[in-house]
């Protein structure tokens, strides 16, 4: 039971801290993390700002991204490359929590 609390305390401050170095105070993506581990952070920061069960067009993610970051392609990509969402016929919609890569899983 403690391990669990440590390892919480410890992807929760590793979570934080991405936050805080690749976000502006106003909320904009200062840059695309390559580290795979602190993208995925980025990335589930993003979506958590979407609308579960909505339908998006394509423009409404560019804009939506634009919001954040002006490189909407690169992060729309890697929304879907990530299974953070799944695009049909240019609609976007967010896939359920379960499917999305895991930074936390990661080592």
């Amino acid at each position: 039971m403690r391990r669990t609390n440590i390892l919480d305390d410890n992807h929760k401050r590793f979570r934080d801290s991405v936050i805080k170095n690749f976000f502006t105070i106003e909320g904009r993506l200062k840059s695309i993390p390559v580290q795979l581990k602190k993208k995925l952070v980025v990335l589930e920061q993003l979506v958590s700002k979407l609308e579960p069960g909505r339908k998006y067009s394509e423009k409404e993610i560019n804009d939506f991204i634009k919001d954040y970051h002006d490189d909407f392609a690169t992060i729309r990509r890697e929304f879907i490359i990530h299974q953070f969402m799944f695009r049909e016929n240019q609609i976007y919609e967010l896939n359920p929590q379960e499917m999305w890569v895991k930074w936390d899983e990661l080592s």
